[in-house]
This record gives C-alpha cells, sequence and structure tokens, in this order.
C-alpha cells in the first residue's frame, strides 16, 4: 500500500515538471542509442577485419625452425609426462622454412584446437603480362588444404578455384595486378625467377581487401613452385586455423614449444591494428558517455530544485507518518521511471539507427574490403549503455533524495506559519 502511494506520489511530481522530465529523459535516450550506435560500428569493422585477417593469412603461422646454442632446452617428465621448454631466443640458430613438411604435419595433428593446416611455399618472382611487368610474391598451395585455413572460396571474383585445381599451370592473380597488368580469365602470362621462366594461364582473379595483398600476391601448385623455386625439400611455411581463434596466442606457444619452429599467432602478428581498434573503441565509449553524464547532470538539478520547491509538500507528507524512506522512494521512483523509459525506448532506438547504418553504402579497400558500413549485434552493447545510465541516474537520483529525507516536518512548519 505504501510502496503503490510513493509511485503515485513520484508520478505526480513527474508530470508537474514534465518539460524538465523529458529533457532528461531525451538526453538517455540519446545517450543509450548513440553508446550503442558507435560500439557497433568499431566493433562491427573490427571484427570484420579479423574475419578478413583470418581469411588471407590463417589464425597461426609456422616459420623458421631455430636450433638453440646455449643449451636452453630442456625437458620435464616429473608428472610422467615430457615437455619441452624453450627460455630464450637469443643465440639461436635459424633455419629459414620448415625444415621437415611431413614429420611437422604429423606432430600437428596432436593439437586438437588446429582445424586445418596448409603447407605454402613463399618466393619472388616477375610477373609478365606481354605488355608489361610486375614483382609479385608467389605462394605454393595445396588448393584442398588452403581452403580449410582460408576464406579463398569467398575471395575468388572472376573465374574459378575448379579450373585452378584441375590445370596444374594455372594461377590465381590478386585484382590489383590484374588490373595493373590489365590480365584476364584465360591470359598467358609468365612467371620469371633468375634464370627460370614458366608459362601459366589465369585460372582466377581474387580480392581479399587487403591492398597489400592484392596488389602483390599470386597463387599456383605448390609442386610447380617447389620446382620453379629450386626448393623441392624444404623452405615452406605452414598456416593453420583453429576452432577457437581467440585461443591462438596460447596454442602457438604451445606449438612453438614442441616442434621447435618460430610460431606467430594472429594476435601477435597483427597487434598494431588490434590496438588501434581498441582505442577507438574506449575513446567512442568515453565520449559518447559524456551525453549519459550531463542527462544524469540535468536530473540531478531538476531533482534537487523540486526538492526546494516541495520542502513544504514533503514536510506534510512527514507529519501525516511518512517515514524518510518513504520520502526517499518518492524521488528514487522518480529517477527510476525515467531510467526505464529512457532505456525502453534508447534500445528501440540504438536498434533502429544501428539497423539503418548498415545499410549506408561505404566502399573500403585497404585493410579489408567492404561496400557498406559493419556493424556488430552484441547484446553487450546494450548492457554496457544501460550500466553506465544506471549509475549515473542513480546517483542523481539518490543525492536528492538523501537531503528530502533529512527535511524535519517540524522545522519546515513553524516556519511557514
Amino acid at each position: 500500500m505504501v510502496k503503490s502511494l510513493n509511485l503515485e506520489i513520484a508520478w505526480k511530481f513527474i508530470m508537474g515538471r514534465r518539460r524538465a522530465m523529458t529533457m532528461s529523459l531525451i538526453g538517455i535516450v540519446l545517450g543509450i542509442a548513440f553508446f550503442v550506435i558507435t560500439q557497433a560500428q568499431t566493433s562491427g569493422f573490427e571484427a570484420f577485419f579479423i574475419r578478413t585477417i583470418l581469411g588471407t593469412n590463417g589464425a597461426i603461422r609456422i616459420s623458421d625452425r631455430f636450433q638453440d646454442m646455449h643449451g636452453t632446452i630442456r625437458n620435464s617428465s616429473t608428472d610422467g609426462k615430457t615437455r619441452f621448454f624453450f627460455h630464450s631466443r637469443e643465440g639461436a640458430r635459424y633455419t629459414e622454412g620448415v625444415s621437415q613438411p611431413k614429420l611437422l604435419r604429423k606432430a600437428l595433428d596432436h593439437f586438437p584446437q588446429v582445424s586445418g593446416i596448409s603447407e605454402i611455399l613463399e618466393g619472388n618472382a616477375i610477373l609478365n603480362g606481354g605488355s608489361r611487368s610486375q614483382s609479385i610474391e608467389l605462394h605454393g598451395i595445396i588448393l584442398e588444404d588452403h581452403i580449410m585455413v582460408s576464406d579463398i572460396k569467398n575471395q575468388i571474383i572472376h573465374g574459378s578455384l575448379a579450373e585452378f585445381g584441375s590445370d596444374p599451370m594455372s594461377i590465381l592473380v590478386g585484382n590489383r595486378i590484374a588490373q595493373r597488368l590489365i590480365l584476364e580469365i584465360g591470359d598467358r602470362v609468365s612467371l620469371q625467377e633468375g634464370t627460370g621462366n614458366l608459362q601459366f594461364r589465369i585460372a582466377g582473379i581474387f580480392e581479399t581487401g587487403v591492398s597489400q595483398i592484392d596488389k602483390n600476391r599470386i597463387y599456383t601448385h605448390l609442386p610447380i613452385a617447389k620446382a620453379f623455386l629450386g626448393k623441392r625439400f624444404s623452405g615452406s611455411v605452414f598456416q593453420l586455423s583453429m576452432i577457437q581463434p581467440t585461443q591462438a596466442r596460447e596454442t602457438a606457444a604451445q606449438i612453438q614449444e614442441t616442434v621447435g619452429h618460430r610460431v606467430i599467432s594472429w594476435q601477435e602478428r597483427e597487434q598494431v591494428w588490434l590496438d588501434v581498434f581498441k582505442a577507438l573503441r574506449v575513446s567512442s565509449a568515453i565520449t559518447v558517455s559524456s551525453i549519459l553524464l550531463l542527462s544524469g547532470l540535468g536530473l540531478f538539478n531538476v531533482f534537487a530544485i523540486m526538492v526546494i520547491e516541495k520542502t513544504r509538500d514533503i514536510a506534510i507528507l512527514r507529519a501525516i507518518g511518512f517515514k524518510s524512506s518513504d520520502v526517499s522512494a518518492v524521488f528514487l521512483w522518480q529517477g527510476s521511471i525515467v531510467l526505464l523509459v529512457g532505456i525502453i525506448i534508447g534500445s528501440i532506438v540504438g536498434i533502429l539507427a544501428t539497423y539503418g547504418i548498415s545499410k549506408i553504402p561505404l566502399r573500403i579497400r585497404g585493410i579489408f574490403s567492404t561496400d557498406n558500413f559493419v556493424v556488430n549485434w552484441d547484446l553487450s552493447h546494450y548492457l554496457l549503455a544501460i550500466l553506465i545510465s544506471v549509475v549515473f541516474v542513480a546517483v542523481a537520483s539518490w543525492i536528492p533524495a538523501r537531503r528530502a529525507a533529512r527535511i524535519e516536518p517540524a522545522k519546515i512548519i513553524r516556519e511557514t506559519l
């Protein structure tokens, strides 16, 4: 009974200052909506970037073999299992590429987190398209394996992987290379490296969206690449995919300790860009949170003025039996009502605005490829916006409520007589 009466009084107080309460409500709505929108965009572009790099260079890369020259490799078998620990890479001697691919592949099969393994031979060559030529990065692959560790199936924009897979003397070319050399599907090109010269047919043109890859990289079959580069038995690198890419850093450390090769996770490889996206997320969150802070300050001012204006009414409520906690509850109910309405409307506006932004055309080519704004639908964005608004509104409501609860009815009534 008392709670319903407190709520009814709180509602009447709100309706008595509709304009001021509406302005505070609008601030909360805009704060929540803008917070959701900015987080959806920044995390969306970050997630899209991660998908792009995982689809091009994989979750883990295994390259040079090292041999420690100072005896810092030791094993431990106190629990019946043998482990190897590598304490320092200083003074270690590195051998380019994977020296025994078959043995390494067999060792990697014991890691359940690894979902795909692709052996790649990398080298440099000159691609001659007839009228023009260009230096390129040659990647020799086994197509069936590489499909498991990359998104190459979806990166083909002209031609097909089937043609590439059926013709050992065919290649896949980055779209920026094709544009520069004016190449089309079916054209004959030559690869030159040292004194070697081989003729190939273009079976497909791919676009990853990463400009450094699209303007430099071509794919050919691994046996042909080994013969062309003169590296028939060693010099390859391994690209791995994972069931849970977020665990790549830990898995990479385990693999490196086990196989004695340099192993780099995608987090380590792309640390600079990941830090940039993190800074953008934090910066946007701080900036947009200022809207909620200003809304909280506005609500605080409204309640503080209301306490002064309603001093006599509060004294009367106390005189007829309202406790201090009941008076506080009236103001806390006001803040709760405004907050609840703001959360509902703000979340709806955030959903609609995020959807609208995702349809805005935006062509980006550089670190990834997209033709519209990329957004990330994540419940945590809404929960975080709601949490921030709850904190600000709670503080804005609690201080005036505490002050109202301290009003002594006898003193106020005596002063008004």
